[in-house]
């Protein structure tokens, strides 16, 4: 049973869709890049990339669209639409932002795990408190992204802990296997697209109202 006060060793956070809401900034991106040559897009393409490597969406792009730029070219466009709406406006998801506040008055550490590149992710931190992540992993720092386990077997390695001392928190079925493979505990909190339940995570609905002091309870 868990200590009433018993707090992980970290806490290990996704980006998009978990921590903040640019899920709707990436699929508007598409549809834009998408129609200005010549294409339609939908909103189920682009579900289906919830949560993927980057490279990994732009060559599907690619494949069901008119686009004839490489993947590469693409994210970078992509990553630039997506990060100037990001430094408009950062949009926390509910509950996200209280608690990782809470986390770091406690002492607890956190790591940033994702799959978008390095220039969103400081996009994304730079509103934080310069020590809100003490490990930021980004997809073009990792030979396999999710689902692959090196990500948040990463982040747990540069953190200095074990990972089924802490905690994951997912919104995608992605991210969710990866940091099950990496031997997490996971929080599956789905947003834009259902998660399917996957031994080792937990569901809930939303962080709001969750505390630093719950996290291990999910996992008795």
């Amino acid at each position: 049973m868990t200590a009433p006060d018993a707090l992980p060793a970290a806490v290990l956070w996704d980006m998009d869709g978990t921590l903040v809401d640019t899920e709707p900034y990436w699929i508007a991106a598409e549809h834009e890049i998408v129609a200005e040559h010549g294409g339609r897009w939908s909103d189920e393409l682009a579900h289906q990339l919830v949560g993927n490597p980057l490279l990994v969406s732009a060559r599907f792009i690619i494949a069901n669209s008119p686009l004839e730029c490489t993947p590469e070219e693409l994210v970078d466009e992509l990553l630039l639409r997506v990060v100037r709406q990001v430094q408009r406006h950062t949009p926390w998801r509910p509950g996200a932002r209280d608690l990782l506040t809470e986390l770091g008055e406690l002492g607890v550490p956190c790591a940033l795990v994702t799959m978008s590149w390095q220039s969103l992710a400081r996009a994304v931190t730079a509103s934080l408190p310069p020590d809100a992540f003490r490990v930021v992993v980004t997809g073009d720092r990792v030979t396999h992204g999710k689902p692959h386990p090196e990500p948040y077997l990463g982040a747990c390695a540069a953190l200095a802990v074990q990972p089924r001392e802490c905690v994951a928190i997912e919104d995608s079925a992605t991210g969710v296997r990866s940091a099950v493979a990496a031997g997490v505990p996971t929080l599956a909190v789905p947003h834009v697209v259902a998660v399917p339940d996957i031994p080792g995570a937990v569901h809930l609905s939303s962080l709001a109202g969750v505390r630093a002091a719950d996290l291990l309870r999910y996992f008795p």
